[in-house]
Order: C-alpha cells, then sequence, then structure tokens
C-alpha cells in the first residue's frame, strides 16, 4: 500500500510541475494586479465574478446524466466528413469596405475603418493546451491562415478558456500584430508567450479606449474563465463593443442570458452587426452559455440590425447536434423578424449591405 501512495503522490506531483511548466497553460497575474483587482466591485477574495449571483454547482443526478450522454452514440455530434475551409479573399479583406470573415466558431477577422482587427483568434487543430486531448476541429488544420494575414492593428480576447485564447495561435501571430486588447488578468497568458507587456491593454467591464479611431469597449458577460483547475476565475471575461465610422459592431463573447443584454443596448447601441454565441449550450449549464433562442432575444436586446450565430461549426463541446444550433437560430430568427446572416467558413461578407443575400444552408449538404 505505501508504494501505491508513493506512486499516486508522484503522478499527482508530476502532473501539477507539467501544468506549471508547460507554456500553453498560460501564467497569472501578478501580486500587484491581483491588490488592484481586491479594489474593484466585481473581484473577490481572489475571484472575479459575474454581475448576478450565479450556481454554477452541478447535482449529483446532472453529473450522471452527463456520463449517459457522453456515451449516446446516435446523436450526430461531429460532421460527418471534414467541413471545407474556403479560401480567404484577401484582397476583399483589403479593401476599403467594412467587413467580416469568420473561421468557424468565435475567431473571426473584422475589417473596419481600413483597420483589420483580430477576435478570438483560435485556429489551432484542438481546443486544448495537448494536442492528444480535447475536441478536434471540423475543418482541416487552419494555422496557416496566419501566415497570409495581413498586419492585424488588434487582437481582440473575449476570456482565456482553450477555445478562444490558443497558445499555438498566439505564438505565431504575436509578430504581426500591434497591439492586444484583453479583460483583466488575461494579459499574463500573453506575456508568458512573448508578447510585450506594452502591446497589451487590459480593461474592465464598461471601460473604453479610443484606437486609431475605434471606440473598443468590454461589456459584461455571464460566464467564467481559467486554463487550470486551481486558476478559476482569476482572470475577467466579456464582450466587445467596436465602434466605427459606418458600422456599429458588437459580439457577445461566452456567457449566458441575463440582462447585461439590454444595459449593452442601452449604452452602446443600436448596432449595425452583432455576432452572438449561441452554441455548446445545455440545459445543466444554462448559466454558462445561451441557448440559440436567447441569442437572438440578446440580439434584439442590444438593438441589433442584422445577427450572425457563432460558436458552433468548429468544435464538440456539448451534448447536442453539431447543427442543432444554427437550425434553431433561423427558426427563432423567422419568428422574431431578425436578419441573419450564415457564411461559410472562410467566407468574407461585406457589411455596407442594406440587405444580404438568401441563405445558403450548406451545414445540411453535409448531414447527407
Amino acid at each position: 500500500m505505501a508504494y501505491v501512495a508513493i506512486a499516486i503522490i508522484l503522478l499527482i506531483a508530476g502532473i501539477i510541475l507539467f501544468v506549471n511548466t508547460f507554456p500553453a497553460f498560460g501564467g497569472d497575474p501578478s501580486k500587484e494586479q491581483k491588490q488592484a483587482f481586491e479594489k474593484l466591485p466585481n473581484y473577490k477574495n481572489g475571484k472575479f465574478h459575474n454581475s448576478v449571483a450565479t450556481n454554477m454547482k452541478m447535482t449529483t443526478a446532472e453529473i450522471l446524466s452527463f456520463i449517459k450522454d457522453s456515451r449516446n452514440k446516435t446523436m450526430e455530434r461531429t460532421p460527418k466528413e471534414q467541413l471545407e475551409m474556403r479560401k480567404v479573399d484577401w484582397e476583399k479583406i483589403k479593401s476599403e469596405e467594412d467587413s467580416i470573415t469568420w473561421f468557424g466558431h468565435s475567431a473571426f477577422l473584422l475589417s473596419i475603418n481600413n483597420k483589420k482587427l483580430l477576435i478570438d483568434p483560435m485556429l489551432g487543430p484542438t481546443a486544448s493546451p495537448v494536442s492528444f486531448i480535447g475536441s478536434k476541429r471540423y475543418s482541416q488544420d487552419i494555422l496557416h491562415i496566419i501566415e497570409e494575414m495581413p498586419l492585424i492593428d488588434a487582437v481582440l480576447l473575449t476570456h482565456d478558456h482553450y477555445d478562444h485564447l490558443d497558445y499555438p495561435s498566439i505564438k505565431r501571430l504575436k509578430n504581426k500584430v500591434k497591439h492586444f486588447f484583453v479583460p483583466l488578468g488575461v494579459g499574463s497568458h500573453l506575456i508568458r508567450w512573448g508578447v510585450p507587456s506594452h502591446e497589451i491593454t487590459e480593461l474592465n467591464w464598461w471601460e473604453e479606449v479610443n484606437f486609431e479611431g475605434l471606440t473598443l469597449a468590454l461589456t459584461p458577460s455571464k460566464h467564467f474563465s481559467g486554463r487550470r483547475g486551481w486558476n478559476r476565475d482569476s482572470t475577467l471575461w466579456g464582450g466587445w463593443v467596436i465602434l466605427g465610422e459606418k458600422t456599429r459592431f458588437y459580439t457577445s463573447g461566452d456567457g449566458g442570458y441575463d440582462d447585461h443584454f439590454k444595459q449593452v443596448g442601452d449604452t452602446y447601441g443600436p448596432f449595425t452587426f452583432t455576432m452572438m454565441e449561441g452554441g455548446q449550450y445545455d440545459d445543466r449549464w444554462s448559466w454558462v452559455h445561451m441557448r440559440p433562442e436567447e441569442s437572438v432575444q440578446a440580439h434584439l436586446d442590444v438593438k441589433g440590425k442584422t445577427m450572425m450565430l457563432i460558436h458552433w461549426a468548429a468544435f464538440t463541446l456539448s451534448y447536442h447536434s453539431w447543427t442543432d444550433p444554427i437550425e434553431r437560430a433561423i427558426l427563432k430568427a423567422n419568428e422574431e423578424g431578425v436578419e441573419l446572416v450564415i457564411p461559410l467558413l472562410g467566407e468574407t461578407v461585406l457589411l455596407r449591405e442594406e440587405r444580404f443575400s438568401e441563405v445558403y444552408d450548406w451545414w445540411r449538404a453535409k448531414r447527407k
């Protein structure tokens, strides 16, 4: 028994050592940062908190139901074949037109005021700190797209989860990005990965900055953070408002539905275009991800004109069909009279359109 105990202790020590030394797990806010955070209303006892009390615990019955669902082989949680990533039209992106180019999940390139903003650039193959564990991307490896990109004026991050903040992507990107805008504490990961601190600006909820003629504001979301089991909520999370000359843009970041969307709409709305998180949901964690119907309602709450659903079509992180998010969003959008844009992966959509083209249901073809 003593040998077993020693083996277990050594295994645990080895895991802790690996997590603390392997760079993909990221860094930690400094002691000085934590002391400054303690003065903030959304930080207490070493952790950031949602603006409304949020019950994040699951019952034993819910945990058991997760195990049962994980063994369900009938649900098509991933595509039957690899999804195609369209060849990126860089000339279209480099034009003076405001545009959006979606790479799947929550990663997209926003061209606005002739500035190139990359949001949540998770372009790696696996939503995990290590390649042999975690959900695999539905499309081919797209890290090479970074080499094709023009100079990126700014990268904006919504939070530090692996499906949004990717170590291999940042390592490739860091030398062609002018500045990074992130929620409080998230800069610690970037600094560990070699991004100079003077190229990083951290914001709290409702703080805004002017960046080369654009107004950038971090807004609340109802979510959580953490890249290791013991540093949960040590960094902040949120959505982004981006205001240009012709386009008023909003992306929700991850999080459950609540009153903060109305607050965003009252403060910064109306918006020309919104990108709303609406995949990887579950009734057992409704506080952490919106159902598609709630995503459409959140779009209405922020006073959006045209909406795009994100957080789907790249990774399987929940127990619903991979096409369920967009099918449900279409039904709700039609019911509410909301214009929904659904581009192909890699497609560039010009934001000047008065009326966007008819929806091509490309995902249905992948189910046949």
